[in-house]
């Protein structure tokens, strides 16, 4: 039942679905189903696809010859154990892709089966299966590599910078950038990628900049050129690219800089407030909260959902937006409904 799901059958007739299209026929629906069950197994015993499609054996030759005739090569293998398989690298038809296409298929993939969307796996397996030998290895690195925070979408970053990045940070080598800054100035620099993190609908790469010595984030849309250097030391044991980049982010000018000491240790406000969102120090038994901001109010509700009292340390223009948000919570409190009076 599993098998016959994972190849597209219909479930209640366990016939082929090309089957329930009246402009294909049956000849030609069993010879797509043989496709189906190629690009779904690595090997298929011929014995069990005629069975599975209600045909011969020699039927079965006959459509591996076929998808042969057609440009797609299916390699038989003779003996126990042997069957018919795609042969990697040829072109499947009625989809086919570019490498660039194909690179960022796989990317969408890769997002999609770290949040567990059902499918994802398999289709990933299907396409890993027909890539040809140039991607391959290169996919293999960006999926072992891509590091996921948060809820990211993919940014118009090349797919061919970014399967580069992964293939410098497996491999330990540095890359020769051309870089485009946020205030639109052009550089040439020479980094040791350490990661690759999709963040806020961006990629970024953490990276020691050769120039300064120092330890950098880079937009890898903004990267504009790159090309594979010398081998470079990896980072410490202990570095993590998505913490580097979340602090990173944390570290963001913005118009309100905020500091709160709170009644509370660091681990209960951390369970109410993510790293995102806020720097914690341990002051005493209680914590000193830093946090950047572009609005106030914004600021005054997440305080108050803390559960813990708080004093403000700064800025003095936070005390205004705390005191509307506390007096319209306590005329929300004292507010009675006229359906509680009603019921009275």
């Amino acid at each position: 039942m599993d098998d016959l799901a994972t190849i597209g059958v219909d479930a209640v007739s366990f016939r082929p679905r090309w089957w329930l299209n009246p402009g294909i026929s049956r000849p030609a629906s069993r010879l797509l189903a043989f496709l189906e069950l190629l690009q779904s197994r690595l090997v298929v015993d011929g014995r069990s696809a005629a069975s599975q499609l209600g045909v011969s054996e020699r039927t079965i030759r006959r459509y591996a010859v076929a998808l042969h005739d057609i440009g797609i090569p299916v390699d038989g293998q003779p003996g126990l154990g042997g069957g018919y398989r795609l042969r990697a690298g040829g072109r499947l038809p009625p989809l086919m892709l570019s490498d660039e296409e194909a690179a960022a298929t796989v990317f969408g993939l890769v997002l999609a089966e770290r949040r567990g969307l059902s499918g994802a796996q398999g289709a990933l397996a299907k396409i890993a299966r027909v890539l040809p030998d140039r991607l391959t290895r290169r996919v293999e690195r960006l999926r072992d590599e891509l590091r996921l925070s948060g809820e990211p979408e993919p940014s118009p970053a090349s797919s061919e910078t970014l399967l580069l990045i992964a293939e410098a940070v497996r491999r330990h080598r540095s890359l020769r950038v051309g870089y485009e800054r946020g205030d639109g100035t052009w550089s040439h620099r020479e980094i040791d990628p350490f990661g690759l993190v999709a963040r806020r609908g961006r990629w970024y790469v953490p990276a020691r900049d050769r120039r300064s010595d120092s330890l950098r984030t880079f937009r890898a849309d903004r990267i504009t050129s790159a090309e594979l250097g010398a081998p470079v030391a990896p980072p410490e044991p202990s570095f993590d690219p998505v913490a580097h980049v979340v602090q990173m982010l944390a570290r963001l000018p913005y118009v309100w800089e905020v500091e709160v000491l709170v009644d509370a240790t660091v681990e209960s406000v951390a369970a109410r407030i993510p790293p995102t969102l806020a720097e914690l120090e341990a002051d005493g038994i209680g914590t000193r909260l830093f946090m950047r901001a572009d609005s106030l109010d914004w600021v005054a509700g997440v305080l108050a959902g803390l559960g813990a009292d708080f004093r403000v340390v700064g800025p003095d223009e936070l005390r205004e937006p705390l005191q509307r948000l506390a007096a319209r919570l306590s005329s929300a409190s004292a507010t009675v409904s006229p359906r509680a009076v009603a019921d009275e």
